[in-house]
C-alpha cells in the first residue's frame, strides 16, 4: 500500500508540523496549500488565511522539510461552497459557520480526489482532532484533540466514514506548546508565526459589510423590538446582528439589552435582558453520525452549540429526515440558529447538526 500522503499546507506552524511529523515517521509527503482568492486582485484578496504571504510560507517549509509543493486553484470552489452559503446564511438571519464548510465540504472532499492523483492514501490536516478505527463496529471514530484548548473537532462533526477513512491529525495527540516546540527544534520558519482566529475572507470583521457587498439585495431596514413587540429602536438589516450579541444594538433601555432572536420576514430584531436569552432546547438539521446509525431511543450526551461553549449534558433524539431534537439539563444562553450542534461522549464526538 502506498505510504505517500497529501498534507493541506496552510502556512500555518499546526499544518506545517503535521507536515513535518509525517516526513520524519518515514512516510511519502506532498504539500498542497489552496488559492482560494485571486492572488493578482487588491479586491479579491481579502487576506487572513491563505493570502499570498501563507503561500510563500508553505512553499518555505515544504523546501525546509525537502518535500514537493504543490499550489491548488479552489477560487470557483471556495466562492460557491463557502461563501455563497455565508452571504445567504446571514442575510436570512442565520449565523453560518464558514469552517465547518470549508473543512468538510471542501478541504477534506477536493484533497482525497486530488491526492488519488498524487497516488497518495490519505489526507493530512494541521487539525486538532484525533481519529481512530473501532474494530467491533468497523468504522472510524473522531476524537477531540489532547489540547482542549486548541480542540478543534466542533470544526470536523461533518466528516463522513469515508473521509475519515482517508484522514490523519498528525498534532491531535499534541498541545500546542508541543507544537511550537517541535517547529522550533526542526527550525521551521513559522514556528512564531501567529494563529489567525478573524474569519479568513473577512479580516477587517466587518460582516454585515461583506454580506451587503455581495449578497444579490440587502436585507432592508426594520424595526428592534423588546419582547413584548414594542418598537425601541430600528436597525440597518438583520445580517448585522446575532443572537446574543450586546454591543453595538442602537438602543437605550437602562437595562443591558441582548438579541433574543431574529425575524428576518418581518426585518424585526427582537432583543431582551440577559435573563431572557436562556433556552433549553433546539432542533437540528442535516444530522451527521459519524460512528453509528441514528440512536432508535433517547441518547445522554454533551453537546457544545458554538466552538468555544462549555460542553452542557443533554438528551438528544434523533427524528426523520436527518433531524434531532436536543433537550439541555439546564438552560443555555444564545443558542444560535445557524451555528453547530455537536454531541459528545467524553472524548468521542458522535455527530452534530445544525442549529434551526
Amino acid at each position: 500500500m502506498s505510504r505517500r500522503t497529501v498534507v493541506a499546507m496552510s502556512g500555518g506552524v499546526d499544518s506545517s508540523v503535521a507536515a513535518s511529523l509525517l516526513a520524519e515517521a518515514g512516510r511519502d509527503v506532498v504539500g498542497l496549500s489552496m488559492q482560494l482568492y485571486d492572488q493578482s486582485d487588491p479586491a479579491g484578496s481579502f487576506g487572513s488565511c491563505c493570502s499570498l504571504d501563507d503561500l510563500h510560507d508553505a512553499r518555505r517549509v515544504a523546501h525546509a522539510l525537502g518535500i514537493p509543493h504543490y499550489l491548488v486553484n479552489f477560487e470557483e470552489p471556495f466562492r460557491r461552497v463557502v461563501m455563497a452559503d455565508f452571504v445567504s446564511e446571514y442575510a436570512s438571519g442565520r449565523t453560518p459557520i464558514p469552517c465547518v464548510h470549508c473543512n468538510a465540504d471542501l478541504k477534506f472532499a477536493s484533497l482525497v480526489e486530488r491526492a488519488a492523483a498524487f497516488d497518495a492514501t490519505a489526507v493530512a490536516t494541521g487539525h486538532y482532532a484525533r481519529v481512530t478505527f473501532d474494530e467491533d463496529c468497523r468504522r472510524y471514530r473522531l476524537l477531540r484533540g489532547v489540547d482542549r484548548d486548541k480542540d478543534q473537532s466542533y470544526f470536523l462533526f461533518s466528516l463522513t466514514q469515508d473521509q475519515l477513512a482517508h484522514a490523519l491529525f498528525p498534532v491531535g495527540h499534541l498541545t500546542k506548546a508541543e507544537v511550537r516546540a517541535h517547529a522550533r527544534r526542526r527550525g521551521l520558519p513559522v514556528a512564531a508565526k501567529p494563529d489567525s482566529h478573524e474569519i479568513c475572507f473577512i479580516p477587517d470583521g466587518d460582516t454585515g459589510g461583506f454580506v451587503e457587498r455581495h449578497a444579490a439585495a440587502a436585507p432592508p431596514a426594520g424595526d428592534i423590538v423588546d419582547s413584548s413587540g414594542a418598537v425601541i429602536g430600528r436597525h440597518a438589516g438583520v445580517h448585522r446582528f446575532t443572537v446574543g450579541q450586546r454591543r453595538r444594538l442602537g438602543v437605550s433601555t437602562g437595562t443591558p439589552m441582548y438579541v433574543l432572536r431574529l425575524e428576518p420576514a418581518d426585518a424585526r430584531v427582537v432583543v431582551g435582558p440577559r435573563e431572557e436569552l436562556g433556552r433549553d432546547a433546539l432542533t437540528a438539521s442535516s444530522v451527521n453520525w459519524i460512528a453509528r446509525a441514528a440512536p432508535a431511543a433517547p441518547l445522554r450526551v454533551t453537546a457544545r452549540i458554538r466552538h468555544r461553549h462549555q460542553d452542557a449534558p443533554a438528551t438528544v433524539e434523533a427524528g426523520p429526515g436527518g433531524r434531532a431534537e436536543l433537550r439541555f439539563d439546564e438552560p443555555q444562553l444564545a443558542v444560535t440558529p445557524g451555528q453547530a450542534v455537536v454531541f459528545y461522549a467524553g472524548e468521542e464526538v458522535l455527530g452534530g447538526g445544525w442549529i434551526d
